[in-house]
């Protein structure tokens, strides 16, 4: 079952939003229409572990988050992005494969 935080937001009523049964979804996330957050069973021999999700992310129209990857706080997803790499908190990432932009880490 999937576990999620507290506030979730779910933007224009869930429309097209799939999430695998086994994600973490931290506090305070925003999620909008057609999101994917699932595994990758394609890749023989790779974990099948659904992605784990922190607190105070922002997850754009259309983003795809696939496979056994986390992606820290308050991070911002664009639209249509396809995360399958782990996201360092306090970044920004876009595109197909998506790519940090922005990393405001703290160091």
């Amino acid at each position: 079952m999937v576990t999620i935080g507290e506030n979730l937001i779910i933007a224009h009523g869930g429309n097209g939003v799939v999430i695998h049964p086994d994600a973490i979804i931290g506090n305070n996330v925003t999620i909008f229409h057609q999101v994917t957050i699932g595994i990758n069973p394609g890749e023989l021999g790779k974990s099948t572990k659904a992605p784990i999700i922190g607190d105070n992310v922002f997850i754009g129209v259309g983003a795809k988050i696939i496979g056994d990857v986390k992606i820290g706080d308050n991070v911002k997803i664009g639209a249509n992005a396809v995360v399958v790499k782990n996201i360092p908190a306090n970044s920004t990432v876009v595109g197909n494969p998506a790519k940090i932009i922005i990393n405001n880490a703290k160091q």
